[in-house]
Parts: C-alpha cells; sequence; structure tokens
C-alpha cells in the first residue's frame, strides 16, 4: 500500500512539473485523474475542467471531448469556477515578467507601453 501511494504521488508530482512546463499531455492527464479519480486524488470536476480546459488550450483534441462530457455534470457556476482558477505557476511568471519589464524599461517606460492598452 505504501509503495503504491508513493507511485501515485510521483506520478501526480511528476504530470503537475511538466504541466508546469506547458505539456499538453500532462494537463490531459491531470484532468483525467480528477474526473475518475485515479493517481490517489478525488473525483472533483471542477479541477478536472481547469485541466482539461489548460489542455485543450495547449491544443489536445481529446482534451476538448472530455471537457464537453464532464460539463453536462456540472452547474454553470462550478464551470465559471473552473475557467477562473490560475494556471500552474500563473502567478510566478507573471511576477517574473512584470519585474524584468521594470527592470528593462523602468515604471515609467513600462506604464508608457502598458497605458495605451488599458480602457478608457
Amino acid at each position: 500500500m505504501a509503495n503504491s501511494m508513493k507511485s501515485a504521488e510521483f506520478l501526480m508530482e511528476s504530470r503537475l512539473r511538466d504541466a508546469a512546463h506547458g505539456s499538453a499531455q500532462a494537463l490531459f492527464e491531470l484532468g483525467v485523474a480528477y474526473s475518475t479519480g485515479s493517481g490517489g486524488i478525488e473525483v472533483d470536476l471542477i479541477e478536472a475542467h481547469k485541466w482539461f480546459n489548460l489542455a485543450a488550450l495547449n491544443g489536445s483534441e481529446e482534451a476538448m471531448t472530455c471537457r464537453a462530457e464532464i460539463s453536462d455534470e456540472m452547474t454553470a457556476r462550478e464551470i465559471a469556477e473552473a475557467q477562473n482558477m490560475p494556471a500552474p505557476g500563473c502567478r510566478q511568471r507573471f511576477a517574473a515578467r512584470l519585474e524584468c519589464l521594470l527592470t528593462i524599461c523602468g515604471p515609467v517606460g513600462y506604464w508608457a507601453g502598458v497605458a495605451p492598452l488599458l480602457p478608457l
């Protein structure tokens, strides 16, 4: 039992690591794990929808099909919650990019580049 739990944990960690690097297959596999309760985790359709959505955005047609299938079992509120969940590492990547832009352009140069894009 302990070995199977360690194997499941390792598998989930490797999927999460690969997903953070944009692997559509890893994103899809996380969706499958959450939709079926495999890999030592409980079924969570909101999490599954999030992972299938991210995989679909990375080109997985299989994820598009699975996302549509589980959407039939979800409320509109649950789907909205899944769609608003951040991608893995999103906040860290955004903060790093912002820091890089501020370093290169300086605060005035950064806002001068962003200001025209902001709605009035």
